[in-house]
This record gives C-alpha cells, sequence and structure tokens, in this order.
C-alpha cells in the first residue's frame, strides 16, 4: 500500500484525535515500519489494518465509521493536490463512471506500483450508477466516503446504497442515485 494513504492517515488521526491517539496507535501496532512512512514509499497493508484496529479499540468508532472519515479527509488531499483531474468532470456520476478508466489511469503514472481496487460497471444513465467494487483490502467504506465527498464537490447529493456481494467485504456492490430536486 502506498505511503501517502499512511501518512493521510496519521495526519488524520492527529487533527481529529490528538498526536497522543497517534503515538498510542503507533505503539499498540507491531510495525515493520516503526511507523515511519514516506508519501512515496510502499507498506504492507497489515499494518494499517493494525492501526485502524486499535483507533477503533482507543476511539469506539468502528472501522467502517473511521474509514469514511479518513475519506473525506483524503478527498480533500485529492482536491487540494490535482484539482485539475477533479476539473475534467461536469458530474459526480461522469466522474465515479470514470474510476477505472481515467482516474485509476492517472494514479498509475503517479505510482506505478500502486495496488488499486476495481470498480466494473454494471449500469449506468445521467443520474444513476450501478458498480462493483473489488478489493482483496475490503476497505468499501473508504470507497463510500470519496464517493459521498465527490457528491459534496459538485453541490450535488445521492443516496448510495452498499450491497456486499462476498460476506468479507472484498466485493461489493454500490447502487448511486443522484437526488435530483437541486
Amino acid at each position: 500500500m502506498k505511503g501517502i494513504v499512511f501518512t493521510e492517515f496519521l495526519d488524520l488521526v492527529e487533527t481529529k484525535f490528538g498526536l497522543v491517539m497517534v503515538d498510542k496507535i503507533i505503539e499498540q501496532s507491531k510495525l515493520e515500519s516503526e511507523g515511519v512512512y514516506t508519501s512515496v514509499g510502499t507498506y504492507k497493508f497489515s499494518e494499517m489494518l493494525q492501526m485502524l484496529q486499535n483507533l477503533s479499540d482507543n476511539t469506539g468508532m468502528s472501522i467502517d465509521q473511521l474509514l469514511l472519515v479518513y475519506a473525506e479527509h483524503f478527498f480533500s488531499v485529492l482536491e487540494t493536490s490535482y484539482p485539475g483531474l477533479l476539473n475534467t468532470y461536469k458530474d459526480p456520476i461522469e466522474m465515479l463512471a470514470s474510476i477505472e478508466d481515467h482516474i485509476h489511469v492517472e494514479v498509475r503514472k503517479i505510482y506505478p506500483d500502486a495496488e488499486l481496487p476495481t470498480f466494473e460497471i454494471q449500469e449506468k444513465t445521467e443520474t444513476s450508477l450501478i458498480m462493483i467494487y473489488k478489493s482483496s483490502r475490503a476497505m468499501h467504506h473508504f470507497g463510500l466516503g470519496l464517493m459521498n465527498k465527490t457528491f459534496e464537490y459538485f453541490n450535488a447529493t445521492a443516496t448510495i446504497t452498499l450491497e456486499k456481494i462476498k460476506p468479507d467485504g472484498t466485493e461489493v456492490k454500490f447502487i448511486v442515485n443522484k437526488n435530483i430536486n437541486e
């Protein structure tokens, strides 16, 4: 997993829960990296899982809730760092439908060895989207949070339903319906 995911996660933890919490979750985890990350490095996903679990244990928030909060933070990083990419789109449905064929292509130019989830579009209209998320990491709530922020970015709202296809969350169906009365 790319280091930027770790550095931004720890930045979020510091901002939301304080530096003491950052130290606490790092100390409670058995991290090969010893909690030292660079944005361009590559680290084991197990380190992220340990820190998420320890943050969940210390805050009482579920991992899914934490991933939603983290996604909101991460979207602001994307907005600041890659405004040209976001400005390519005029509509949130259009942007979400292009994750696999455009956004992930651009991410791979910056991070060639990034292990990204896949998004298969099953159905698309001007106001709705059904897509299948697949990832061995099962971070579907991170994806959900990014989708929510995408609609916010375009001053729109949507109802997004998440249905687990596989019980472990490695395959999930997202049903996105843009609210039309806006």
